[in-house]
């Protein structure tokens, strides 16, 4: 049945968007997370990338996480040369999190969950209101 198709998509879909957020949430967590000491590297962001897979027992194409890599982007300076993680020069190296990039990304994250939460519950609706067609005949 094409619903039960619908909802097996939209459910990778929520399984895809928690992962998504919970990927948001530890880079969000983590943006002030700096070394631990002079020279070492600070908390490296986290990307999440979805791959498409086909569903054999549905016939249905689902969304997966392909993989969580690591941002290569270069880390943030900050001056305070009365950190520990310091260098000679006084810049203490920072993870590079962008906080307002992370907000949009995981409300981006939400909307997909939430669409996927009505496409669900709209699937639900048809099938309950063709049940309830059927019996009535």
């Amino acid at each position: 049945m094409d619903l039960m198709k619908s909802m097996a998509v939209s459910a990778s879909g929520l399984k895809a968007q928690s992962a998504r957020m919970r990927v948001i949430s530890e880079n969000i967590a983590n943006a002030q997370s700096v070394a631990v000491s002079a020279g070492a590297d600070p908390y490296r962001r986290k990307i999440i990338t979805f791959a498409n897979e086909l569903d054999k027992a549905t016939g249905a194409n689902t969304v997966t996480v392909k993989s969580v890599d690591e941002d290569s982007s270069a880390f943030n300076k900050r001056y305070d040369p009365g950190h520990p993680a310091a260098n000679s020069a006084g810049y203490v190296v920072m993870p590079n999190v962008n906080s307002l990039i992370e907000m949009m990304d995981m409300r981006q994250a939400q909307r997909s969950y939430e669409a996927n939460l009505n496409t669900i519950e709209s699937a639900k609706q048809m099938m309950m209101r063709t049940v309830s067609l059927l019996q009535n005949q």
